[in-house]
């Protein structure tokens, strides 16, 4: 599988091929106008799969440019589909920090193609629902984003350093795509504090907490517990507002 960054320079696209790296539910109406199909012209192969490179800036709306494309088949049809990540260019967002310097505090989104053969159709848009690579850490930097594609399964990654990662597990359903697992880990360096995954499709909760205080890393004593989930609403790539305003500890 491959990855594709695409970065805007004076009106142009410059394509790069690189490997690919791997209750508060705010909900969002915006609507904006873009083509939904486009045909599979102008395409670069990459060895594995051929896309429209010249046709994917069609699919962002405007006032927004490329920030990272990867590929995956999202439908087990045999062929690589196409997710977007996109990123706002309102210059009233780009701000001069008192410490960090001139920051672009445009939000980013998504948009998730599928690949019919004849050409990409869109499947799933949401155009904000990324903070800004640039937002405030606390007391560390703010955790890294990236998008994967594993088993036909999206997911959406969050990695914050020694503090530990999360990431969030959507699949196609109904002309969108579902959240159907959560999985965290919060550590002290090296050292695992808590680990939590939560199955959507089951209901369950499972909650593993280190009870070693004085462990070192490989030396953690968890203690299991399950939990039914409380709110078993269903969540909606398309309809996320904010990723940083899902609270999963509460359910």
């Amino acid at each position: 599988m491959k990855k594709i960054l695409l970065v805007p320079v004076a009106g142009l696209l410059l394509f790069t091929l690189a490997n690919c790296s791997n209750k508060k539910h705010n909900l969002s109406s915006k609507k904006e106008t873009v083509t939904d199909t486009l045909p599979v012209t102008a395409i670069i192969d990459t060895g594995t799969i051929k896309i429209p490179v010249k046709d994917l800036a069609s699919f962002l709306p405007r006032g927004y440019v490329m920030f990272d494309t990867i590929t995956g088949d999202l439908n087990k049809d045999g062929v690589e589909d196409c997710i977007l990540m996109i990123k706002g260019t309102d210059k009233t967002k780009i701000i001069d920090h008192e410490y960090r310097g001139r920051l672009d505090r445009n939000r980013r989104g998504i948009i998730v193609l599928l690949n019919n053969n004849n050409g990409y159709e869109v499947a799933v848009k949401n155009y904000d629902c990324f903070s800004s690579e640039n937002e405030e850490g606390g007391v560390y930097y703010a955790p890294e984003l990236d998008l994967e594609v594993n088993k036909g399964n999206l997911l959406v990654n969050y990695r914050h350093g020694r503090y530990g990662y999360w990431f969030y597990t959507f699949r196609l359903k109904n002309n969108d795509m579902e959240l159907i697992g959560y999985d965290a880990s919060s550590s002290n360096g090296p050292v695992i504090d808590k680990e939590t995954s939560i199955n959507f499709l089951t209901g369950k909760k499972q909650v593993k907490k280190n009870t070693n205080d004085d462990a070192e890393s490989g030396e953690e004593v968890f203690e299991e517990s399950w939990h039914i989930i409380k709110n078993k609403t269903i969540i909606l790539l398309s309809q996320i507002k904010d990723f940083d305003e899902l609270n999963m500890y509460d359910l």
